[in-house]
């Protein structure tokens, strides 16, 4: 077991990890814009954006960046990450950019591919990346394309994230018609135990 080391309590040491997701997720978000491939940003960063829209006090952070792309473009978007600094990895699974030689996977950009399911297990494949709407400072995916998302792959901080979006009014028991059978029953569940 490795030993655990303590820094000081430190604002600036919360607000640099902030800021360096930031600067990850509007890098790669330019570099891709720059080349011309079509991307959303989604996961964790897109349900902060959507959040802040209604609350900034219900906005959770997140370390990584997950992007949204299609399949075809990947050599493209290699070309285009590597040229900003990232080095692209495959760990567990995920096609990962690492910020740098001394970055960590857990917070590089992590591709999810369009129209793809990201487990065999899943439900639903992802949403294309046409159903994305600007940000200040990139593309999102849209409300119902991350709820989809969300409510497909269930983990528990998938959970979390969903429960913020009820929480601030974004989404809605009128959502439950819109949805498949299975992710309906995971919302209904959401909305009928929801400090569980």
């Amino acid at each position: 077991m490795s030993s655990l080391v303590l820094h000081d309590f430190s604002w600036q040491r919360m607000i640099n990890a902030v800021e360096a997701v930031k600067e990850r997720a509007c890098r790669a978000a330019a570099a891709l814009e720059q080349a011309g491939i079509p991307y959303a940003v989604a996961g964790g960063n897109a349900v902060a954006a959507w959040v802040s829209r209604v609350d900034e006090d219900a906005v959770r952070n997140t370390n990584d960046v997950d992007i949204l792309v299609r399949r075809s473009d990947f050599e493209a978007i290699k070309q285009a990450l590597e040229g900003v600094g990232f080095e692209y990895a495959f760990v567990n699974g995920v096609h990962v950019f690492i910020d740098g030689p001394d970055g960590k996977p857990s917070r590089g950009v992590q591709l999810l591919f369009a129209n793809e399911k990201v487990k065999d297990s899943y439900l639903l494949p992802t949403a294309d990346v046409t159903e994305a709407v600007p940000a200040n400072d990139y593309l999102v995916v849209s409300l119902e394309a991350l709820v989809n998302m969300k409510l497909n792959s269930y983990r528990r901080k998938d959970q979390v994230h969903l429960q913020d979006l009820l929480d601030i009014g974004l989404i809605d028991q009128s959502w439950c018609s819109r949805l498949c059978p299975l992710q309906a029953e995971r919302l209904q569940l959401l909305i009928d135990t929801p400090d569980d």
